[in-house]
C-alpha cells in the first residue's frame, strides 16, 4: 500500500525475454521429438504460449456457467454476495480444469461497490477517508511481478489521472490468500501482483466521471500492454475501474474465488447485486486476465463472426466523433483491444456503446439482436428500431447468453438462435436469481413468485431505480418509440428496384466459350455445378469424398478461391440448421456508406438495401448508371496487360486501391470492381485477390466504412465462390459469366424438363434461389445466422499461400502451409487466361477443358483412387496376393499419393540404425489400432456393412454403426464365432436407434460432431434407400429422406461436450467416450477442450474422407487434410499437458502402411480406413452412393444391385494385414520396435528436396514438423493414463443400490430422496445395470419409482430403461428425457408453489431429443427444442418454447399451452396434439412438412385422452383437470398435427391391409 507518488520510469534491472529452449530430454524416448519449455515468460506476459508449430493462441476458446442475483430495488446486503458464492461453487462442472485439479480455467464475481468495506480499508490500509459512493472510483488492477516494470505501470496511471483532470486517491494491496484457497502450481507462477485503485472525482459526477474513468483505463492499457520495454506489460491489466461496479476475478475454480480474495469473505463487503461467472476454457494455459466477469458483463457463448466485427469496428473508427469525449476520443483507438478473446472484444464494443451515451440496453440489443427479418408477429415498430440499427452495425453473431450491468441496471439477453440456457426466478421478498441452471441457489419453493427462461433473441431488465423488473416487449418498446425510426427509414433508405432502371447485357455468344476458357470454366463446372443448381435448386450433392489433388499441388492452373478451405463450427459453438431453422437466418444486407456509430439520426438510413447478395445484370447497369439522391457508383477496372506476370499484377493492385481512395474523396458511395475489360491483351485480376486487397486496404485506413464494394465478375459462379467473396468484403455479386452461360445451357435445350424454365429471367431466378441456400447452409455450418455478419468475417483458412498474399489480401486468415507467392498467382492467371485467349500460333480449343477435378480423368488432375489403384488393392484384397500390394503401394506412395497430398511431400529420414524386422510389433498386434469408417447401415447395404464389422472383429480392431442404429440382433455370435456387432456404436445428431441397449452393447461411444467430408452438416439419407428395415432400425418413415441436424441440440458449448461424454459414461460405464472432430484451424485447441471434457479417445477427421452424400461443395471446400489437423492436435495436447489422457485417431483416404507410419509420427495412435475397405470389397468410385444405384451392391439398397455384392470380410483382412506388414517395413527401417515409440517422432520426418514442381517449391511444411513443446512435470507423449470420470459420486450409485431388489427379484422399489442441480444423469447407470442384469427387455412398468423433491441436474432420466419411474416435485435442467428408453418421467412444480405452474418453466431445453420410448409428463412450460427426434415416446407439456417436435419421427406430443416459432420443422412421423384456444397456431408452425387437422377420428380422441387424463393424474394439473371437466368443448380446441409423409405411408399401409 502507498500514497500515489512518481517515479521515474525503468529501472536499469529491467531486461528481455528470454528465447526459449531446446533441451534433450535424458532418459526419455522423445529426446529428440519434443522441446523442453524452461523458459516460462509466457506465463508471465499474458498467461498464452507464443505461437508454435501448428498451435496458435488466437485460436483458444472458452465457454461457462453465468449467472447473477439481486435485489430488484437496488438494496445491498451480505446475502447477495453469499449466494452468489453458493451460485458459482453450483456451477463448477460447467467450468473447467487442466492437468492440475487446483488451477481452474477463471471465476470471478461483479458487484456493485461495496462501499462499506471500502470506506473501511481506506481508512485502515491508506488512512484516508473516501468520499460519498459515485464521488470516488476504484479499479481491482493485474500488475507485473517485477517490481521495477509494476511501479513503471502505477507512475504512467498516475500520469493518465492527473491528464485526465481526476485525483488519485491511492493505491492498496490487495489482500488475497493463495494457499488458503490451495491455488495450483501453474495459476501460482503466472499470478500477477494484485493492487486496488482509487481515484476521486474533479468536478465530474454520474456518467461524466465514469466517463474520465474509462479514458483513464483505456489509455493507460493500450500504452502499457502494448510497451515493448515492458517484459511483463500483458500481465498489466484492469479488472474493473468504476465508481459503481467492481471486479474481482481470475485463474481460479468458483470454489477458490472467495478463499483467494480476502475481501470477498469480509461481511462487510454488501452489494445489491452479484454476477458470477465460471470458465471453461479449450487450453490449461493459466490466464488471469481472460476470466470473467468482464467490466460490464458475463459471456456463455462464442462470436463465430469476430475478425468481421474487429475489422468493421476499426474502420468505423475514421467517422466515429463524440462530443462527450472531445479528442480524447483518440485515446481510446483502437477500441477492441488486441490479446482479447471474443469476449473481451464483445465488452469494448459494448463499453464504447454504453460511454458514447446510450443505454445499456440499446447497445446490447444492437450487437445481439433478434431474428427480426422472417418475424411474422414482430410490430412493425420494432422491426423499424432493428432494421435501423442493421444499417450501421451488424450483428455480433454466434451462440450467447449475456448477462450485463452497469449499477444501475441489471439484466441478460439470449442470442436469436436460443443455443444457451438461461433461467431465472423472481421471490416475494423482491429477488431475481439467473443462471445457466435452476437450483444453483437454495430457495423455498414457497417464496418463488415466477420461474422463467430468456427466449430466443429475448431480453429482460431489472431497473434498480424503479425497483422492477422490465420484461422483453416493454424494453424493446420503449426503445423502438424513441425515435420515428420508420419514418426515417422510409425517408431515407435506398431499394435496389427504386434505382432508375438500366437495361443489362444479355447472352453474347460469339466468343462465350473464349471467355469461359479464359475465366477458368470446365465441362465439370458446367455438369456437375451450374446446371444442377438450376434445375434441382440446390448445391449439387456428390458422394465419396475428394480425393484429388490439393491446389497448390495440382498441375493445372487453379482459381485462387481452391486454395481456401471452409472453417466450420465444432464442440465450442454449434453449427445451425439453415434448413430447418430457415426463420433465423437472413440474406439481406445494407451497403454504402455509414454514417457516426456514435450518433442516432435520421441520415444513418441512407444507405441501400440489397435482398440478395446476387445481381441480375440490369440490377448492376442500374448501380453503374446511377446517379439518384446523391448516390453514385465509380467503376474500376481489375485487369491487367497480358504478359506482365507478377509486376502487372501488383501494379494493377495498387491501381485499384488509389482509385478506390479517390472515389471515396470524391463522395461516391459505391466502387464497381469490373473484370468486363478482359480479352486478349488483358488478363483479369482474380476477383477474389481483388476484392481482399482493397477491403483490407481500406480497413486498415478507417475508410471501408466510407464506401460500398460491388463486384461485376466472370470468374465468380460457385457458391464457394461467392462465400469467399462475401467473407473478404465484397458487398454483392454480378457473375454476368454464370448468367451467360447458363443462358446458352437453356438455348441447348439443358432445363427443356424443368418446367418453370420459361425464360432467361427464370434461370437467374432459380440460380439465385440456390446461390442463397448454398450460402445459408456454409454460414450455418460456422454458426453464422445473417450475411451481413458472414461479411468480412473470413471464416476460411488458406493452404498453401505465401505469407506476402495473405498479408496484402487476406489478413488474419491463418495460411499454415506457406505456398505460392504473386508470381505463381500471376503464372495461374496468364495460363488460365491462354487457354480462352491463346497466342496466335495456338490453334484454341472449341469446347470447354475437362481437368477431372470432380472424376478421375485420363492425362487429368492427379487423383488418389486411379483405376490403377483401385485394380491393384482389389486384386491384393481378394487372392491375399502381396504382390499386387506392392504394386498397389508404390502406386500410391512414388505416383497418386505423392502428387495430390501434404504428406506426399514428406519422407522418412535416413542414417538411422534399423532393427531387425522379427524385433517390430507383431501385425496381429498393430492392426488392432485399426477401426474401420462411421458409415451407416442405410448410406450402404447390409452386406458391406456386416463384412466390415466381422472383419474387424476377427482382427481385434474396431467397426462403426455410423449414425443410423444397429439391428440387436448382429450382437448374437455367428454359428461359426464370427461376430456381426460393431464395437463402436456412434451417437450422432439425427441419434437413430440409440436406446440404452444400443449404448450398453459397445465397447465404444463415438460422439460424431464431424464427418469429414461434411464437417458443419448432419448425415442425409435420400428416400430410396430408407425402406421398412431401415427405416425399423432408425425409428423413422420408410420411403422419407433423412436429413440428421446439425450437432447443435445438445452441444452448444464445451460444457455442454462434458455433459454428453458424462451422458455416455453413465450410460455405459465400460465403454470408452471417443469424439470425432474435424481438420480446420483450432482443431488442437478444441481437442484439448474435449480432453478436459474428459473424452478417452478422439478422431481427427481429415477433409478427404468418403460420404454416402454431401453437397459438393462441402466435399471440395471444407476443412483441411489430416496431416495439419492431427500434428495440430498432438502439439497442443503436449503443450497443454494433456497428451497422456487420451488416444488420438486420425483418418481421410488412408491407404498404406506409409500413410499409417506418418500419421503415427504426427501424433497418431489408432488410425481410421473407410474407402479403402470398401475398394477391398469391391467399390470402384463410381461415385453414385446418393443415388443408390451402386453397381456392386455396396452403397445401394435396392435388393437386385445388392445381389451384385462380390465381397467378403476375407479381403477387408488381408489388405489391413498388409498395411500393417508394410508398417512394420518402415519401423524396422527407422528403427522402432513399437507403435507406441512412433507416435510424434516428426524428427524421423522431413521435407522431400527432390520433389520439382512450379508450385510446391514454395511449400513450407515446418510447422506441421515443428516439434511438441513439452511443459514442466510432462506426463506423457501418448496415452497412458486413463481419465477420472467421477462416476463414484453419481447419485446413481445410491439409486442402485435401492433398485437392487427388483434387478435381482423383481420387487417393487420405491423410495423418495433430495435432488440438486450438481445430481446430474439420474437414472443412466441405473438403466445400464438393468440391460447388462436384466436384459434387453428390461423391468415391467412401474418396477422402480423413485421421487425426487429439488432441482434436477442436467440429463434427468436420460436413456432411461422400461420399468424405471422418476418423479420429481420441483424443476430440471436441460436435456431431460434424452434418449428415453421406455422409461417414465414426472415433473410438477413444488405443491407449496404460489405461481400457476402453467405460466412458468418447469424444464430446460432440449428434453427428450432422439426418445425411442417411454413416457413423460410435465407440469409447466419447457424451454426451447422440445422432443426435438423424438421417435417413439409419448409426452405431455403445458407450453414449448421454439423449435419444438423439430426432426420428430415418431410417438405422440401433446402441448396443453402456447408453443413457439417453427413448431414441426422436419417431422416426418409421430403426431402432436396442440390446445389452440386462442388460434395462434398456425403462425407458429412450419408447415413446410406437415398438415392441420381436426381431432375427429375415435382412436385419436381416445388417445388424447387417455394422455391428457394420465397427465392430470400424475402432476395434478388444473389446465387438464378443466379441459376434462369440459371435454367435448375442449376438443374442437385442439389441432392435430399430422406429417404429410407419414400420413400417407399410413394410407398405403391401410390399402395394403384393406387389399390382403
Amino acid at each position: 500500500m502507498r500514497e500515489c507518488q512518481r517515479s521515474n520510469g525503468l529501472s536499469s534491472k529491467l531486461r528481455p525475454r528470454k528465447r526459449a529452449q531446446t533441451i534433450a530430454l535424458q532418459g526419455q524416448r522423445h529426446d529428440v521429438c519434443l522441446r523442453r519449455e524452461n523458459d516460462m515468460t509466457w506465463m508471465t506476459n499474458g498467461g498464452l504460449p507464443q505461437k508454435s508449430g501448428l498451435y496458435d493462441p488466437a485460436n483458444e476458446k472458452d465457454s461457462c456457467g453465468v449467472g447473477f442475483i439481486c435485489d430488484i430495488h437496488g438494496r445491498p446486503s451480505r446475502k447477495i454476495v453469499a449466494d452468489a458464492a453458493h451460485m458459482n461453487g453450483c456451477m463448477e462442472h460447467r467450468g473447467g480444469v487442466g492437468y492440475e485439479k487446483n488451477t481452474g480455467d477463471g471465476a470471478g464475481i461483479l458487484t456493485g461497490l461495496p462501499h462499506k468495506l471500502l470506506a473501511a480499508a481506506a481508512a485502515a490500509d491508506l488512512s484516508i477517508e473516501l468520499p460519498e459512493p459515485g464521488a470516488y472510483g476504484v479499479g481491482n488492477l493485474f500488475l507485473p511481478q517485477d517490481p521495477d516494470q509494476r511501479a513503471h505501470c502505477k507512475t504512467l496511471i498516475e500520469e493518465e489521472i492527473t491528464a485526465a483532470g481526476q485525483v488519485c486517491l491511492g493505491w492498496r494491496t490487495l489482500p488475497t490468500d493463495p494457499d488458503g484457497a490451495d491455488i495450483g502450481r501453474a495459476a501460482r507462477t503466472a499470478m500477477p501482483h494484485f493492487e486496488q485503485l482509487f481515484v476521486g472525482a474533479v468536478n465530474v459526477s454520474g456518467d461524466d466521471f465514469e466517463r474520465k474513468l474509462y479514458v483513464i483505463r483505456k489509455h493507460a492499457t493500450h500504452l502499457l500492454r502494448a510497451a515493448p520495454e515492458l517484459t511483463q506489460g500483458k500481465m498489466f491489466f484492469a479488472c474493473s475501474l468504476s465508481a459503481r461496479v467492481i471486479v474481482y476475478k481470475g485463474m481460479l475454480t468458483p470454489d477458490q474465488l472467495f478463499p483467494f480474495y480476502e475481501d470477498l469473505q469480509n461481511d462487510d463487503y454488501e452489494s445489491h447485486l452479484a454476477m458470477v461467472h465460471s470458465r471453461f476454457s479449450t487450453n490449461t494455459f493459466p490466464s488471469w486476465d481472460r476470466a470473467q466477469p468482464n467490466r460490464f458483463m458475463s459471456h456463455n457463448g462464442e462470436i463465430n463472426t469476430l475478425l468481421g466485427n474487429v475489422n468493421a469496428m476499426n474502420a468505423r473508427e475514421g467517422v466515429a466523433s463524440s462530443a462527450l469525449f472531445g479528442d480524447d476520443i483518440k485515446k481510446l483507438y483502437p477500441i477492441c483491444e488486441a490479446d482479447c478473446s471474443d469476449s473481451g472484444s464483445f465488452d469494448n464494443v459494448l463499453e464504447f456503446l454504453l460511454m458514447s451515451g446510450r443505454k445499456l440496453q440499446e447497445a446490447v440489443l444492437m450487437m445481439i439482436p433478434e431474428a427480426w427479418q422472417q418475424h411474422q408477429t414482430m410490430t412493425a415498430q420494432k422491426k423499424a428500431f432493428y432494421e435501423y440499427h442493421s444499417s450501421f452495425m451488424e450483428p455480433w453473431d454466434g451462440p450467447a447468453s449475456i448477462a450485463f450491468t452497469d449499477g444501475n441496471c441489471i439484466g441478460a439477453v439470449l442470442d436469436r438462435n436460443g443455443l444457451r440456457p438461461s433461467r431465472y426466478y423472481i421471490t416475494d421478498d423482491d429477488q431475481c436469481i439467473m443462471a445457466s441452471e435452476v437450483g444453483v441457489v437454495p430457495v423455498d419453493p414457497a417464496r418463488i413468485v415466477k420461474k422463467g427462461r430468456l427466449q430466443p433473441g429475448k431480453i429482460f431488465l431489472i431497473d434498480f431505480e424503479k425497483g422492477q423488473m422490465i420484461p422483453d416487449e416493454v424494453v424493446k418498446n420503449d426503445l423502438a418509440k424513441r425515435r420515428p425510426y420508420q419514418a426515417w427509414l422510409d425517408a431515407q433508405r435506398l431499394d435496389l428496384d427504386e434505382i432508375p432502371h438500366e437495361a443489362g447485357k444479355g447472352l453474347d455468344q460469339a466468343n462465350l466459350t473464349q471467355r469461359m476458357q479464359a475465366f477458368g470454366y470446365t465441362q465439370e463446372t458446367m455438369q456437375f455445378m451450374l446446371r444442377p443448381m438450376v434445375s434441382e435448386l440446390r448445391d449439387p450433392l456428390g458422394s465419396m469424398g475428394n480425393d484429388a489433388a490439393l491446389a497448390v499441388m495440382s498441375d493445372k492452373p487453379r482459381m485462387l478461391y481452391d486454395y481456401f478451405k471452409q472453417r466450420f463450427a465444432q464442440v465450442t459453438n454449434p453449427p445451425i440448421d439453415s434448413i430447418r431453422e430457415e426463420v433465423i437466418m437472413a440474406l439481406d444486407c445494407y451497403i454504402g456508406p455509414e454514417q457516426n456509430l456514435l450518433e442516432s439520426t435520421p441520415e444513418h438510413a441512407n444507405r441501400l438495401r440489397v435482398p440478395h447478395p446476387i445481381l441480375t445484370n440490369s440490377e448492376l447497369a442500374s448501380l453503374k448508371q446511377m446517379n439518384y439522391r446523391s448516390w453514385r457508383s465509380k467503376t474500376i477496372d481489375i485487369t491487367y496487360p497480358v504478359g506482365s506476370g507478377k509486376s502487372g499484377l501488383l501494379d494493377a493492385l495498387d491501381r485499384i486501391n488509389t482509385e478506390a481512395r479517390a472515389a471515396i474523396a470524391d463522395g461516391f458511395s459505391l466502387i464497381i470492381l469490373s473484370d468486363r475489360a478482359t480479352d486478349a491483351t488483358r488478363v483479369a485480376v482474380a476477383s477474389l485477390l481483388a476484392v481482399g486487397s482493397l477491403h483490407h486496404h481500406l480497413v486498415e485506413r478507417h475508410a471501408r466504412s466510407r464506401i460500398g464494394i460491388v463486384l461485376e465478375s466472370g470468374e465468380a459462379r460457385e457458391v464457394h465462390h461467392h462465400c469467399l467473396l462475401a467473407g473478404y468484403g465484397v458487398d454483392a455479386i454480378n457473375p454476368y459469366l454464370a448468367f451467360e452461360a447458363l443462358w446458352d445451357a437453356r438455348s441447348k435445350g439443358h432445363f427443356d424438363a424443368v418446367a418453370d424454365i420459361l425464360s432467361d429471367d427464370d434461370v437467374v431466378h432459380r440460380y439465385k434461389k440456390a446461390v442463397a441456400k448454398g450460402m445459408l447452409k456454409v454460414m450455418a455450418k460456422m454458426g453464422i445466422s445473417t450475411l451481413q455478419s458472414y461479411k468480412g468475417a473470413q471464416i476460411f483458412e488458406a493452404v498453401g499461400l505465401a505469407v506476402e498474399v495473405v498479408d496484402i489480401a487476406f489478413r488474419g486468415t491463418a495460411s499454415r502451409v506457406e505456398g505460392i507467392g504473386f508470381d505463381v498467382l500471376a503464372t495461374e492467371m496468364e495460363k488460365r487466361h491462354q487457354i480462352g485467349f491463346p497466342e496466335r500460333n495456338v490453334v484454341p480449343l472449341t469446347v470447354l477443358p475437362n481437368p477431372g477435378d470432380f472424376h478421375w480423368r485420363r492425362n487429368g488432375d492427379t487423383h488418389m483412387w486411379d483405376p490403377e489403384s483401385v485394380t491393384s488393392l482389389q486384386n491384393a484384397a481378394r487372392q491375399n496376393n502381396e504382390d499386387a500390394y506392392w504394386r498397389f503401394a508404390r502406386h500410391t506412395n512414388e505416383e497418386s499419393t505423392k502428387q495430390a497430398t501434404l504428406r506426399g511431400l514428406l519422407k522418412f529420414t535416413t542414417g538411422r540404425k534399423s532393427v531387425d524386422l522379427a524385433d517390430v510389433e507383431p501385425a496381429s498386434e498393430i492392426v488392432k489400432r485399426f477401426a474401420t469408417g462411421a458409415m451407416s447401415f442405410g448410406s450402404i447395404s447390409a452386406e458391406a456393412h456386416e463384412s466390415l464389422a466381422i472383419a474387424m472383429n476377427r482382427i481385434g480392431g474396431k467397426s462403426n454403426t455410423g449414425e443410423g442404429g444397429e439391428d440387436a440382433a448382429r450382437w448374437v455370435p455367428m454359428a461359426n464365432g464370427d461376430s456381426k456387432r460393431s464395437a463402436i456404436k456412434q451417437v450422432a445428431s439425427g441419434r437413430f436407434g440409440v436406446t440404452i441397449n444400443y449404448l450398453t452393447n459397445a465397447d465404444e461411444l463415438q460422439i460424431k460432431i464431424i464427418q469429414g467430408a461434411k464437417p458443419g452438416e448432419g448425415g442425409e439419407l435420400p428416400g430410396g434407400k430408407v425402406d421398412d428395415y431401415i427405416a425399423s432400425l432408425r425409428h423413422s418413415t420408410p420411403g422419407v429422406g433423412l436429413i440428421s441436424p446439425p450437432p447443435h441440440h445438445d452441444i452448444y458449448s464445451i460444457e455442454d461436450m462434458a455433459q454428453l461424454i458424462h451422458d455416455l459414461k453413465n450410460a455405459n460405464p465400460q465403454a470408452r467416450i471417443s469424439v470425432k472432430l474435424g481438420a480446420e484451424v483450432g482443431v488442437g485447441t478444441v481437442a484439448a477442450g474435449v480432453t478436459k471434457a474428459r473424452a478417452d479417445h478422439l478422431v481427427i477427421a481429415g477433409d478427404s474422407g468418403g460420404t454416402g452424400a454431401s453437397p459438393l461443395t462441402s466435399i471440395k471446400h471444407a476443412g483441411v487434410p489430416w496431416e495439419l489437423g492431427i500434428a495440430e492436435t498432438h502439439q497442443t495436447l503436449v503443450l497443454n499437458n494433456l497428451r497422456s489422457r487420451v488416444v488420438l485417431q486420425t483418418d481421410g483416404q488412408i491407404k498404406t502402411g506409409r500413410d499409417v507410419a506418418i500419421a503415427m509420427l504426427l501424433g497418431a495412435e489408432e488410425i481410421g480406413f473407410a474407402t479403402a475397405p470398401l475398394i477391398a470389397l469391391g467399390c470402384i468410385m463410381m461415385r453414385k452412393c446418393h443415388l443408390n444405384t451402386c453397381p456392386v451392391g455396396i452403397a445401394t439398397q435396392d435388393p437386385e444391385l445388392r445381389k451384385k455384392f462380390k465381397g467378403s470380410p476375407e479381403h477387408v483382412v488381408n489388405y489391413l494385414f498388409m498395411v500393417a506388414n508394410e508398417l512394420r517395413q518402415i519401423m524396422a527401417e527407422l528403427g522402432i520396435t513399437s507403435v507406441n515409440d512412433m507416435v510424434g517422432r516428426v524428427d524421423l520426418l522431413e521435407t522431400d528436396a527432390a520433389i520439382d514442381h512450379w508450385k510446391t517449391n514454395g511449400l513450407d511444411l515446418t510447422e506441421i514438423l515443428q516439434p511438441a513443446t513439452l511443459p514442466q512435470e510432462f506426463l506423457g507423449a501418448y496415452a497412458i493414463h486413463q481419465q477420472d470420470h467421477e462416476l463414484d459420486k453419481a447419485l446413481d450409485n445410491q439409486l442402485m443400490a435401492l433398485a437392487e431388489p427388483a434387478i435381482v427379484r423383481g420387487e417393487a422399489v420405491h423410495a423418495e430422496l433430495p435432488i440438486l442441480n450438481t445430481n446430474r444423469v439420474v437414472g443412466a447407470m441405473l438403466s445400464n445395470k438393468i440391460i447388462r442384469e436384466v436384459g434387453p427387455d428390461m423391468l415391467p412398468e412401474g418396477t422402480i419409482h423413485f421421487k425426487f423433491h429439488g432441482s434436477a441436474g442436467q440429463s434427468l432420466g436420460c436413456w432411461l430403461a422400461r420399468g424405471v419411474t422418476l418423479e420429481v416435485e420441483g424443476d430440471a435442467n436441460d436435456f431431460v428425457g434424452k434418449g428415453l428408453s421406455g422409461g417414465q418421467i414426472v415433473i410438477y412444480p413444488p405443491k407449496s408453489s404460489a405461481f400457476k405452474a402453467e405460466e412458468n418453466i418447469l424444464i430446460g431445453n432440449v428434453a427428450l431429443y432422439g426418445a425411442t420410448s417411454g413416457e413423460a409428463y410435465f407440469r409447466g412450460i419447457a424451454a426451447e427444442r422440445f422432443c426435438v427426434r423424438n421417435s417413439g415416446a409419448a409426452a405431455v407439456v403445458e407450453g414449448v418454447g421454439d423449435h419444438a417436435c423439430e426432426y420428430m419421427t415418431g410417438g405422440r406430443v401433446v402441448i396443453l399451452g402456447e408453443t413457439g416459432r417453427n413448431f414441426a420443422a422436419g417431422m416426418s412421423g409421430g403426431i402432436a396434439y396442440v390446445w389452440n384456444p386462442k388460434q395462434t397456431f398456425k403462425t407458429q408452425c412450419n408447415m413446410e412438412m406437415v398438415e392441420l387437422e381436426s381431432v375427429t377420428a375415435p382412436e385419436d380422441i381416445e388417445e388424447l385422452h387417455r394422455l391428457v387424463s394420465k397427465h392430470q393424474r400424475l402432476t395434478g394439473s388444473t389446465v387438464a383437470a378443466n379441459l376434462l371437466n369440459n371435454w367435448e368443448a375442449a376438443l374442437g380446441e385442439f389441432v392435430k398435427v399430422m406429417p404429410t409423409d407419414y400420413k400417407r405411408v399410413l394410407e398405403e399401409r391401410n390399402q395394403q391391409v384393406s387389399a390382403g
